[in-house]
């Protein structure tokens, strides 16, 4: 046999395998599968076609967002330990709303589920059938056990305060959820009509399951924004979360987001977040909001492979803001921090999560010294900044203004705003800062 015919029967083999593969796919009505109602199947169900993505989201935090504890004794990150507990608490009984010993400190077995793998970790438990947040918290990088809504837990019902953004699927009549984790129908929508349709059927399988990488990005990017966010669903006033939005439809119809005036506990005067979970909030202020930078710009949600950081970016650090500020001009600060540190001062660690500053702000703009010193509870980057949290805030804006230009104030005598500085000019009314000491702000 020549090669041409060797050649023939090669191609005519795969061909008759390609049609036997087809003969033995089922016979699916497209049309009797989409007029059945959309329901949840879980990742388990997406794994079996998509293997390589369902295990780079095994990498991420979603994942983890809430662990079965009954199930998976590995979910537990410390060791549930009541007088270990009791012991922490008491070193910080002056700030507790309710005494040490009165605190409940659930048991092992009490424990339904596990909220949070990094930088904290809290309780799931049923009382009276409903779920409830434990009133205890560890702290992963402290080691420390804090207390958590200590005197209120059992007014807050779990499924209403987090469940809608722990957990995929969760039906607030029925009581009950699809997955405990934040799973790809999170993002990608429910996903009966995918699952059931045919390989074959290739283009009715596409349209059947949302695909955020195929969106408008203002739209898509408001997926992440329907967790990355606080407020209050707008069709459950009880609700702290948007209750029957969908991947693909827009967020505002479904949620009103805080502001300071609203929950200054999490939000700073000028705006910016001081609580986790709040990137979103913090992005619509930026100018990368503005120019259409959105969250998957920067990380990815699931990358096949390792993940190259622990926030899933793409680059580790400034070399992130480098992908698209290739060019810095050397004035002020940056002729000062030659090290190119972008993170440093325009994403300064203000945001609390276990404890204050272990998140970064995605407003992306450096808060100057000036910032603070008109709202002594706004914080600043240079003083986020380890090097520079005990130095004058007066200095430091100086130093980063040498020229005066950037409306710094004359200070009094004795270093505080108000009454009349040293020329006898009057100072600005309503400061009054000690601008002697240098105490890194407390960012809660």
């Amino acid at each position: 046999m020549g090669t041409r015919g060797f050649v023939a029967v090669v191609i005519a083999v795969m061909i008759g395998f390609a049609f036997s593969a087809c003969g033995r796919d089922p016979v699916v009505n497209v049309e009797e599968v989409t007029a059945r109602p959309k329901a949840f199947v879980g990742s388990d169900t997406c794994k079996k076609c998509h293997l390589e993505h369902f295990d780079s989201w095994q990498m991420t935090l979603h994942s983890r967002g809430l662990q079965d504890a009954q199930n998976n004794v590995d979910a537990f990150v410390a060791e549930i330990d009541e007088a270990a507990i009791r012991a922490d608490l008491a070193e910080i009984k002056d700030e507790l709303s309710a005494p040490v010993e009165e605190i409940y400190v659930p048991k092992v077995e009490e424990i339904l589920y596990t909220m949070g793998s990094q930088w904290q970790q809290r309780y799931v438990v049923k009382k009276e059938g409903t779920l409830y947040v434990a009133p205890i918290q560890y702290n992963i990088d402290t080691d420390k056990w804090v207390a958590y809504h200590e005197a209120d837990w059992q007014e807050r019902p779990w499924s209403l305060k987090c469940g809608g953004c722990h957990s995929t699927g969760l039906d607030l009549e029925q009581g009950a959820f699809s997955e405990p984790a934040v799973g790809c129908e999170a993002c990608h929508g429910k996903g009966s009509w995918h699952a059931a349709l045919p390989k074959t059927a290739v283009f009715e399988k596409r349209e059947t399951i949302v695909n955020p990488s195929k969106m408008t990005m203002g739209v898509a990017v408001q997926i992440c924004g329907s967790c990355h966010n606080r407020g209050r669903s707008t069709k459950n006033e009880n609700a702290e979360w948007p209750v029957g939005y969908q991947p693909g439809k827009a967020l505002n119809a479904y949620f009103d987001s805080i502001d300071y005036a609203s929950r200054e506990e999490y939000v700073y005067a000028n705006e910016f977040a001081r609580g986790h979970h709040q990137q979103y909030l913090d992005w619509e202020q930026s100018q990368h909001y503005k120019e259409g930078v959105t969250c998957t710009s920067c990380h990815f949600v699931h990358q096949i492979g390792m993940p190259p950081t622990r926030s899933q970016t793409i680059n580790a650090g400034s070399a992130q803001c480098f992908e698209c500020h290739i060019i810095i001009n050397k004035v002020q600060a940056h002729s000062i921090h030659s090290f190119g540190n972008c993170i440093g001062c325009h994403m300064p660690r203000i945001v609390k999560s276990a404890v204050s500053g272990d998140l970064h702000s995605h407003v992306f703009d450096s808060l100057t010294p000036i910032d603070t010193i008109k709202n002594p509870k706004v914080p600043n980057s240079c003083q986020a900044c380890h090097h520079h949290k005990d130095d004058k805030l007066m200095d430091l804006q100086n130093a980063f203004d040498p020229t005066g230009l950037g409306e710094v104030m004359p200070v009094a005598p004795g270093g505080e705003f108000g009454g009349e500085d040293e020329t006898g000019d009057e100072a600005p009314e309503g400061l009054d800062l000690d601008l002697e000491g240098g105490e890194m702000l407390e960012f809660e």
